[in-house]
């Protein structure tokens, strides 16, 4: 079974889908995640981001694994856990226009694909529905307000020790939303066949609770 949530940043795909995956038995795949190693592994290896054939070689030497510790899901790049490294502002202000680079996106599709393989799985990113799984089982689209997902996203910085200003955050999140609409490949978009829950004003409980009756429900509307 394939479940695929997509949405912009800060729609709360992340936070949702962890919940419904323990509840529901199935296996998370947070696929911004592998994009966001590929942009660590940039920043590291001191690549400009018009370097795009040596990002595109170098991914051939990632290893990228999702376990859980205590029940919490974590991301390792080639055996180093970079759940929190990820998620840093260096990474954030990159990972959009790496993700971008058409070569970049194919070869993390196929392994995208490959690590889905044999699972029952819930993957959520932003063309999960349109382009990885085009034929997922369930399609919901989540959103909300620019304000209200800068909003999300700059408490979760606070309470992971991110430094950084709202207005950073929601400048941030609104250049990522136009970046991501605009790629060429994987374009931020509902898929025809989506459900659309918009978050706006929904406590996260009540996102989970409308999700599962979704997915129970085979994705009908």
């Amino acid at each position: 079974m394939i479940v695929a949530v997509d949405g912009p940043a800060g729609s709360g795909k992340g936070t949702v889908t962890q919940i419904l995956a323990d509840r529901l038995n199935l296996w998370n795949f947070d696929t911004g995640a592998t994009y966001r190693c590929v942009a660590l592994m940039t920043i590291r290896k001191n690549f400009n981001l018009d370097e795009e054939n040596k990002i595109i070689d170098e991914i051939d030497n990632l290893n990228i694994e999702f376990k859980k510790d205590n029940g919490i899901e974590k991301v390792f790049l080639n055996g180093e856990d970079v759940t929190k490294e990820i998620r840093s502002n260096e990474v954030t202000k990159i990972v959009s226009q790496v993700s971008a680079i058409i070569g970049v996106r194919l070869k993390m599709v196929e392994m995208q694909r490959k690590m889905s393989e044999g699972k029952d799985v819930i993957l959520e990113g932003r063309d999960i529905g349109t382009y990885v799984f085009p034929n997922a089982d369930v399609k919901i689209y989540l959103d909300a307000t620019l304000e209200e997902r800068a909003t999300r996203r700059f408490k979760e910085n606070r309470e992971k020790g991110i430094e950084c200003t709202y207005d950073e955050v929601l400048q941030n999140v609104s250049f990522r939303d136009e970046n991501d609409k605009n790629k060429p490949i994987g374009a931020l978009k509902m898929a025809d066949d989506a459900v659309l829950v918009d978050t706006t004003n929904m406590s996260i409980d009540e996102v989970v609770k409308k999700m599962e009756e979704i997915i129970r429900a085979g994705g009908k509307k």
